[in-house]
């Protein structure tokens, strides 16, 4: 499972076995899965032997057979090869004339092409070599699947499979490795990998609080206060630099929250009431028992308004532990925490909204409504260009501001407002975008002029219209803003809000904080989602898959417990002195590790223990009590 997501050459070239071009010692090796039967496949022929002449022994070029399309026919095309290669060794002989025909062939064609060789026909071949041959195709559709490969043609440069354009240019750039591609390629890498975003975290706190702890400390915390923004004589509006990431930047991680709330509430993991039933269920109690126990433990009530610190999971690590516990952790474990942080998420904003914002300054906020009210409108009219939601999501990030909230609503407002379409007709869709382009063939065969890019403007428009209507704007958003809010937003604000300079004296008289936060995220929040799930199966409003056991979602609770980037904000709204502010991000922190290190070990030692539970059987927490 994990080679087909890793985009890695399952199967490495082996020169005795597999249909080799080139020598050995070539330093690229293009592989190609293509079949027969396959149009493109066809196109993609004339472009390998095009980069083979330009590249000469540089280039090793290896086929093999992936019969998707028409698999029938395709099938029986590439055993021909397959024959022709174990009888005569003709293998590339026969190949470059199966690909010089049409991909429209039939078994008459077939036939045909085996008698301009000398070959026998279907019935006519030795039995052996026949299985043989056979045994070799389903081997190399098998190593393509396993390696990622789900159309055709696919290929691998030195073992990667590529992604990128099938034209020579983008070819010979990717197998050449300019430093462009090569940075590209990097950076994909790195974003694909699921911990990069917490990694990155982790960097940017470590970073954060070294710097406070140094001379450059001072200088480095100034840095955050120190005011910017647009001045227009005596007006403007001008901001510190902290409340630009916290408010401003982090409007785009509210934005993603959203949309994928919203994704989730539409056609994912919380579409259907019994699919959601559990992680609902388990997210409220693990938002409530850290709450209360927060309010249990600490003593001073100047305090007390910080009980919205312990409610949060921080997704980014939580993910990224998971990931690197791999096989450890069930798949639907993982779609269970993942369900119940988005619900987090979700609280969490709504916390954020009703008790830690300043005084409401009711001009603004009716202005904020009516922005809301437009927005809706330009939803229901059927307003699917970006710009109209773009200029009014400014226009209400500023009235949410003045009006004393919290202008990161604006960003989960923004997305619920965004507006979802009904699945494209893909089959109409691909008909369209092929009629556009077999006309541009045939401008280009009458010998009329077409675009320098090679297609003319009409056709580059439609083409963008079909492109536009393939998927929904909730979506395009979605995947637009993600990596900006994983890449820019969240480390930055870790940089931003994570510097502590440590003193002896910064945890005086606020013990009772400490404890409550740790208590609150290390013991409630796994015990709350343990409860709260556990009374849903008992009382029948859901079903615990047994794919993993009471003790793994436990375990997972625990990694709930790891707070961290919404602790961390709602720590600053909630504390205004810095003393109790620095005194809250130790116990975040410190609370977090642990969190994060008792998930870990009872993930690590449950995996061991996995049995397949019945009915709402009591969890061991429950089962000790009993």
């Amino acid at each position: 499972m994990i080679s087909q997501q890793s985009g890695r050459l399952n199967t490495p070239v082996d020169p005795d076995r597999d249909h080799v071009l080139g020598d050995d010692t070539a330093e690229i090796t293009l592989v190609e899965y293509g079949s027969y039967a396959c149009r493109h496949c066809h196109a993609a022929h004339k472009v390998v032997n095009n980069l083979r002449e330009q590249l000469g022994d540089r280039l090793r070029y290896v086929y093999r057979h992936l019969p998707l399309t028409d698999r029938a026919l395709a099938i029986r095309a590439a055993e021909l090869a397959e024959y022709a290669s174990e009888t005569e060794g003709r293998f590339w002989e026969l190949h470059d004339l199966l690909m010089s025909r049409s991909y429209e062939f039939s078994d008459d064609d077939l036939e045909q092409v085996a008698a301009e060789l000398g070959l026998p026909s279907r019935d006519q071949r030795i039995p052996d070599i026949a299985r043989k041959v056979g045994d070799r195709v389903r081997e190399d559709a098998g190593s393509g699947i396993h390696s990622g490969a789900r159309a055709t043609p696919t290929f691998f440069i030195n073992g990667r499979r590529y992604d990128g354009a099938w034209d020579e240019g983008s070819l010979a750039e990717a197998m050449l490795g300019s430093v462009g591609h090569r940075i590209r390629t990097a950076s994909l890498d790195f974003a694909s990998w699921a911990p990069s975003t917490g990694l990155l975290l982790l960097v940017m706190s470590v970073l954060a609080v070294a710097i406070s702890n140094t001379v450059f400390g001072p200088a480095f915390e100034a840095l955050w206060h120190s005011p910017f923004g647009i001045r227009l004589g005596d007006g403007g509006f001008v901001l510190p630099l902290i409340d630009w990431v916290n408010h401003g930047l982090l409007t785009i991680f509210f934005l993603v929250v959203g949309l994928e709330i919203k994704r989730e509430l539409t056609v994912g993991r919380l579409a259907t009431r019994r699919a959601a039933a559990l992680p609902i269920a388990g997210a409220i109690g693990g938002m409530t028992v850290p709450a209360l126990i927060y309010l249990l433990v600490i003593a001073p009530e100047s305090l007390s308004h910080g009980w919205g610190m312990t409610i949060a999971t921080d997704t980014a690590f939580a993910v990224a532990l998971i990931v690197l516990l791999g096989n450890r952790v069930p798949v639907d474990l993982r779609v269970f925490l993942t369900a119940a942080v988005i619900v987090d998420d979700l609280v969490a904003i709504g916390v954020v909204a009703l008790f830690y914002s300043d005084a409401i300054v009711f001009e603004y906020l009716l202005a904020a409504a009516a922005v809301t009210l437009l927005l809706t409108a330009f939803n229901r009219w059927g307003v699917y260009r970006a710009l109209p939601y773009a200029a009014l999501g400014v226009i209400l990030w500023v009235c949410l501001h003045e009006a004393g909230l919290h202008a990161t609503l604006a960003g989960v407002i923004l997305a619920i407002v965004t507006p979802t379409r009904p699945p494209p007709n893909l089959s109409a869709l691909m008909a369209q975008a092929q009629s556009v382009i077999q006309g541009e063939q045939s401008r280009g065969d009458r010998g009329e002029t077409r675009a320098a890019e090679g297609l003319s403007r009409p056709a580059l428009e439609a083409l963008d219209v079909i492109h536009d209507r393939i998927e929904s704007p909730a979506s395009k958003l979605l995947r637009g803003a993600e990596p900006w809010s994983s890449f820019l937003v969240l480390p930055v604000f870790a940089l931003a809000n994570a510097g502590v300079a440590w003193s002896p004296r910064v945890l005086d008289d606020r013990g009772a904080l400490v404890m409550a936060v740790v208590l609150g995220l290390v013991v409630g929040k796994p015990a709350g989602i343990l409860a709260g799930s556990w009374l849903a199966v008992r009382f029948g409003f859901a079903e615990k898959p047994a794919t993993y056991s009471w003790r793994q979602l436990l375990g997972a609770g625990a990694l709930a417990g790891i707070g961290f980037t919404m602790s961390l904000f709602i720590a600053r709204q909630a504390f205004p002195a810095p003393g109790d502010f620095m005194a809250a991000k130790i116990a975040i922190f410190l609370a977090s590790i642990l969190a994060g290190c008792a998930g870990v070990a009872i993930l690590w030692r449950g995996s061991r223990l996995v049995r397949s539970d019945r009915g709402p059987a009591a969890p061991p927490a429950l089962e000790a009590m009993s």
